[in-house]
């Protein structure tokens, strides 16, 4: 059956700062919104507005013809999907399950192995875009799965995000989210770098932005945390200690490959000082403190 707002009750899993906006906005299409999380008092918002809610994953799958899941880390998924009295065992057969979390390739395939057992199509769509593009459904989603359950599952891409690609099979989005976690890690380090140095020259932060972000080096690691860092606002956006884990993963599937990374090794080392001098929840622009100290 086609995914419409008159056809399809969907579960949302996980409402953090990313979670919630994405949420937000399938429930404004006009889908009748399921919604888990392991703090109620975060799902309030949606409640109010008329979603369902559900004391366990287990309870959400069995009512939602979709599950869309954005959690922490890799053993939340897992967790979430393959645990006991998770999304697999108790989901309808034929569902949709579409983990956007970033998370490991290999976990991915297994997911969409264990699901097809049930009958159901599973994708792993990872996002890019942080909280702002949450907030305003721009988000880049880059997803792996099958090509016909990518096609079925567009209207719900398309609620939250602006640039939707299917990357390939099972596990492709989340290698195509490594490479661009690899291309944030050395980028944001370079922007703390270069920031730290024109304010120890003594330039006018605005007058730098006004070059500097129109050129070359103009990006959203400039122009949007760099913004942020010249105000000294390092409230998240992306977490670190989430930062932290997607760099683990990048490594850790880089080294399967026999492939060296050392700019990301690097950049994962500065991150684990600023998380060990205590930036652990600060968004990903916090990585500047360590060079103006």
């Amino acid at each position: 059956m086609p995914v419409s707002p008159a056809t399809t009750s969907v579960g949302f899993i996980g409402l953090g700062i990313m979670g919630a906006p994405m949420a937000g906005h399938i429930q404004k299409a006009g889908y009748k919104l399921h919604v888990y999380t392991r703090s109620r008092a975060k799902a309030a918002a949606l409640i109010e507005a008329g979603a369902t809610w559900h004391d366990s994953p287990a309870s959400l799958a069995a009512a939602s013809d979709a599950v869309v899941t954005m959690v922490g880390y890799p053993s939340d998924v897992e967790d979430v999907y393959l645990g006991k009295g998770a999304v697999v065992a108790n989901a309808r057969p034929g569902s949709l399950l579409i983990d956007m979390t970033t998370s490991s390739p290999s976990l991915a395939a297994r997911i969409a192995a264990e699901a097809a057992k049930k009958g159901c199509r599973s994708l792993d769509a990872p996002v890019s875009g942080g909280d702002v593009g949450a907030r305003e459904a721009r988000l880049s989603i880059m997803a792996g799965g099958d090509k016909a359950a990518f096609d079925e599952a567009m209207p719900l891409f398309a609620c939250m995000g602006k640039t939707i690609v299917h990357q390939g099979g099972p596990g492709a989005g989340q290698h195509c989210k490594m490479a661009n976690q690899i291309v944030i890690a050395s980028t944001i380090i370079g922007v703390a770098e270069g920031l730290a140095y024109a304010m120890k020259a003594g330039l006018s932060a605005e007058a730098l932005m006004a070059s500097i972000g129109s050129g070359a080096a103009g990006g959203f690691q400039l122009n949007v945390l760099g913004a942020r860092i010249l105000k000294d606002d390092f409230a998240p956006g992306f977490l670190v200690h989430h930062f932290i884990k997607d760099q683990t993963i990048a490594l850790e599937e880089a080294e399967r490959m026999g492939l060296k990374l050392p700019g990301l090794a690097q950049a994962k080392h500065l991150f684990e000082q600023l998380a060990a001098a205590g930036g652990r929840e600060m968004g990903t622009q916090g990585i500047y403190t360590l060079f103006r100290r």
